[in-house]
Order: structure tokens, then C-alpha cells, then sequence
């Protein structure tokens, strides 16, 4: 009969069990680098509001062409009094009848028949006039756009200017006789450059002084931030 084996204290495993492995060093988790926050691109200039009363009397629809897509601008079309149309309708109806009354006297009274041809075709010229007028009032807009403000006028000889607020050097508002008595005037932008100038016709009084105020305002900002 052999002896039971006493398990001596040295043997590291005594009751057979499977050997625990050493735990694995910790090591720290490495510093989460630091998030560094792209600078937010500067805002363009927002366009200036409209103010009140640009619209007021005015067309309702802007005329355009048929090929307005080539034409199309990110804003909203001011347009113009119908008041500018019956102003215009009587001074050329005044013209026309000052013309007729000179041709008349130099044909009866002194005897110069030449003058019914020009007399004759610049009454023509002011009586075809007269009858696209209203179609060519409907086709004058102005739009304030961020930078600039732009004019538009004609559907066949089209023209479109823009005119940048920070060059605007002078905005001046004229009317006649017979513009002040139907409400209407005219304003004028100066510019540096001759050719960029640009008038208004057929603003109503208040409308044209809010927008000289407004381009003024505005004209000051821009020079500010050159």
C-alpha cells in the first residue's frame, strides 16, 4: 500500500487547478488630440432692405422680354409710377401741337411750304412715341442687391446697369412743372465713371426721397469698408 503524497508547500499548483496568467500591464490611453475649430467664413454684406413706400402707385408686374432668363437677377424688381405715363402723354401731346402750330405759320403766313416735311415727321416721331410709352414704362425697374443697385429699361434696345453703392458720389432727385403736379420726379445717380450714371424717371416724391435716403445710407456704409 503506498503512501499519500503530501503536497509540499513549494508546488505552486497543489490542487491541480489550470494556472491563472499574470495580468497585462495597463497602459494609459494616449491624450485625445485637441480639436481645433476651423475659423466660420466671414458673411457676405446682406442686400439692404427695401424700405417702405418704394411700391406704393407703382406697376403691379414688371414687362420683360421673352428671353428674360439671360436677364434674371436674385432680387425684387421696383418698378414705377403709372403717373410718369400721363406726365410724358401730355408734354408730348403739348410738343405736338407747338410743332404743328410753328409748321402752320411759316407754311401760311410766310410761305415757306418746306415745313411741313419736318414739322410732318417730327409729329409722326412724337405721336409713335406717345404710343409705346406706356409699354416702355412697364419695362423701367430698379433692384438693391447686396453691392450694388441695378437699373433695367426697354424690351427691344434693352439696357441694364449696375451701379456699385461704395462709387455712388452724388444722388440728386429733379422734377419739371408738370412732374410736380402729377407727383412725380426723377433721380439721378453720379458716379466717377461718366457712363455709369443713371436716372430714375417716374418715382413717385416719397418714393424717390426714401431711396436717395437709403442709397445715401448705404453708399456711406460701403466707402466705410474700402
Amino acid at each position: 500500500m503506498t503512501e499519500s503524497q503530501t503536497p509540499t508547500p513549494s508546488d505552486p499548483n497543489p490542487f491541480g487547478a489550470p494556472p491563472v496568467p499574470p495580468a497585462a500591464p495597463t497602459v494609459p490611453p494616449a491624450p485625445a488630440a485637441a480639436e481645433v475649430s476651423a475659423p466660420a467664413p466671414a458673411s457676405a454684406p446682406a442686400a439692404p432692405a427695401a424700405p417702405a413706400g418704394l411700391d406704393d402707385g407703382t406697376y403691379s408686374e414688371l414687362r420683360t422680354p421673352r428671353s428674360a432668363s439671360a436677364l434674371a437677377l436674385d432680387g425684387t424688381w421696383h418698378q414705377i409710377s403709372p403717373r410718369y405715363v400721363v406726365s410724358q402723354l401730355l408734354q408730348n401731346g403739348l410738343l405736338v401741337v407747338a410743332i404743328a402750330a410753328a409748321m402752320i405759320v411759316l407754311a401760311l403766313v410766310f410761305d415757306q411750304t418746306w415745313a411741313w416735311i419736318p414739322g410732318g415727321i417730327l409729329i409722326v416721331v412724337t405721336l409713335i412715341t406717345m404710343i409705346i410709352l406706356p409699354r416702355q414704362a412697364k419695362a423701367v425697374g430698379y433692384m438693391l442687391r447686396a453691392d450694388d443697385i441695378v437699373f433695367r429699361r426697354g424690351i427691344i434696345w434693352q439696357r441694364m446697369v449696375a451701379v456699385p453703392y461704395g462709387r455712388l458720389q452724388l444722388v440728386d432727385i429733379t422734377h419739371g412743372p408738370l412732374d410736380r403736379a402729377f407727383g412725380v420726379s426723377q433721380l439721378k445717380m453720379v458716379t466717377a465713371a461718366a457712363t455709369t450714371g443713371v436716372q430714375i424717371p417716374g418715382l413717385t416724391q416719397a418714393a424717390a426721397e426714401t431711396l436717395r435716403d437709403t442709397l445715401i445710407e448705404v453708399a456711406e456704409t460701403r466707402r466705410t469698408g474700402l
